[in-house]
């Protein structure tokens, strides 16, 4: 049966912009709705009530404080006369007339207009089902993806200096109800040491994270966050040790994914002192436990590439080529997240180009045994170190990023390129997005109308796949080259996979610089002119006597 929301603001207030907003809104929802008009005297308002027989009313007032205390004292003497206290009444104003209707134990939900849509259409969503406006949302992430739509969740991390501070900001966090994920950044030793605590160095503690130390710290802070809107926890990946520290972290904070990259945490970057092969090879075992032990999987590569300087066809291949590995390894819930300007000094639509064309492989992957879930972040490496700057740059990447309709918006602070973020500079951070987030979702352009945008998105693509391919001719023999470690190795170390950043530091080649030109990023010879992605590779073919 469809339910019904009468509404109108009482005594004086002509104001009625707030009710209509809020009855279109249950009308979207699938009540049926019945505006009064404003400045409804209460003996008017209380007989539509009893002709009407809503489900719910919504009263509105804007004015004096004082006088509504005055009219609610009336209002509810006629409705306790009438026998009306059986409906949901509930209360929409000022922050100062919020205030006062708080005080009426009759009216079970008040809205101040600090609130951002997407709460009040979840509370509009468990009244029409009658569970009621403390209903603890879904604490797995495809079941809270659809229950959010069509908003996304919201997505920060946090890890401070001590543990103390890092429980007592999360628990800020979730009663904020503004995060739908909360993601813990432990600190580099537990990353790396957890299990080999002794190999810690003490000097180091803390540093680039929270200083979790034992499994009762991950259940210490998951707990912290039962309370509010009860958000969903993940916790960045060890650097070693995978399979034992995706237990950990399931068993902990019930996991919402797991963020695991497929060549990275080895000496390709010294994040830890695992030879690559070895890496290779670990990483796909802790894909594999986590997909069947039914926990999403992220696979984090394809920004780390861009993240030293990759030029784009090779951040799409790499993004292909771990999504790939995801639905082959056995993952049915993936999370691909797209690292908006990065490296910095990408333009908009060209950043876009990039964005659409892994989003168009990886969904070509996608059937009854895969989905793909789109996360959209801003890249840090972007940030200005001044604060003003960087909210704008938050803002704008923000903006257009939605035009990916993402279902996870993964916010990054504007302070993290100058110092770590707090509830404070997080809860400020997350509001700003969310404004661009429905500033966006009243309507972006198609940008893929754009010429130059849609040519740039086919080149990738096909530059994307004549990497891939060149990695499938190195791995003849196999069955499958594109998710076996040894061919994976051997193109990073042929320099098929390479990254100007890496070169003199790792196993990787780093054999050919790239550029920013015209708002894309390309290898470049020697001379600084554009390499073809055909070019590069028979180079190295070339050069490796292929």
């Amino acid at each position: 049966m469809v339910k019904k929301i009468l509404g109108g603001s009482i005594g004086s207030c002509v104001h009625v912009a707030g009710v209509l907003n809020f009855l279109k809104l249950a009308e979207k929802e699938g009540y049926k709705s019945i505006y009064l008009g404003g400045a409804v005297p209460l003996e008017k308002f209380v007989g539509a009530i009893v002709e009407s027989d809503p489900d719910i009313v919504a009263i509105s007032y804007r004015l004096d404080p004082k006088a509504l205390e005055k009219l609610l004292n009336e209002f509810y003497k006629m409705i306790k006369e009438k026998n009306l206290l059986d409906k949901v009444y509930i209360f929409g104003g000022t922050v100062e007339t919020a205030a006062v209707a708080r005080k009426f134990e009759f009216i079970s939900k008040v809205f101040d207009g600090s609130e951002d849509i997407d709460e009040v259409i979840l509370w509009l969503r468990n009244a029409k089902n009658d569970k009621g406006q403390k209903e603890i949302p879904p604490q797995f992430l495809p079941e809270r993806i659809i229950y959010k739509r069509p908003y996304p969740l919201i997505r920060h991390h946090i890890g401070l200096a001590s543990l103390e501070e890092t429980e007592k900001h999360i628990r800020i966090l979730a009663e904020s109800g503004l995060l739908d994920i909360i993601s813990l950044a432990p600190d580099q030793n537990c990353q790396q040491y957890f299990f080999e605590p002794e190999k810690m160095d003490r000097k180091q503690d803390g540093a680039g994270g929270a200083p979790i130390r034992t499994k009762e710290d991950f259940i210490r802070l998951y707990n912290a966050s039962r309370t509010g809107n009860y958000p969903l926890m993940r916790c960045y990946s060890g650097t070693r040790n995978l399979v034992e520290f995706s237990k950990l972290l399931k068993e902990t904070i019930n996991n919402a994914w797991a963020a695991i990259p497929l060549t990275w945490y080895s000496d390709l970057d010294r994040r830890s002192d695992r030879p690559l092969l070895d890496a290779i090879r670990e990483n796909q075992e802790a894909i594999k436990w986590n997909a069947k032990n039914n926990v999403s999987v992220e696979i984090n590569e394809a920004h780390q590439w861009s993240l030293r300087y990759a030029h784009d066809a090779m951040e799409v291949a790499t993004f292909y080529l771990a999504a790939y590995n995801a639905k082959k390894l056995g993952v049915r819930h993936y999370v691909a997240q797209y690292m908006l300007s990065t490296p910095p000094g990408l333009s908009p639509k060209f950043d876009l180009a990039k964005q659409i064309a892994k989003k168009q492989l990886v969904e070509a992957l996608e059937d009854e045994t895969f989905t793909s879930y789109t996360m959209i972040r801003t890249g840090l490496l972007s940030f200005p170190a001044d604060e003003y700057s960087a909210m704008g740059q938050l803002v704008s990447t923000m903006f257009y990023g939605m035009y990916l309709k993402p279902d996870i918006i993964h916010v990054v602070s504007y302070s993290e390129a100058i110092r770590r973020a707090t509830s404070k500079e997080i809860i400020e951070s997350i509001k700003m997005v969310k404004q661009a987030m429905r500033n966006a979702m009243n309507g972006l352009p198609d940008f893929l109308e754009d010429k130059s945008i849609r040519n740039r998105v086919e080149v990738l693509k096909n530059e994307a796949m004549m990497i891939i391919d060149a990695i499938k001719q190195i791995g003849k023999g196999f069955d499958d080259p594109l998710i076996e470690p040894e061919v994976i190795y051997n193109a990073v170390k042929l320099g098929i996979l390479d990254a100007p950043g890496l070169k003199g530091m790792s196993v990787a080649r780093g054999r050919f610089e790239t550029q920013i030109i015209d708002g894309a990023c390309y290898a470049v010879d020697e001379n600084g002119k554009i390499l073809t992605e055909e070019k590069r590779l028979n180079i190295i073919r070339k050069e490796a006597g292929m």
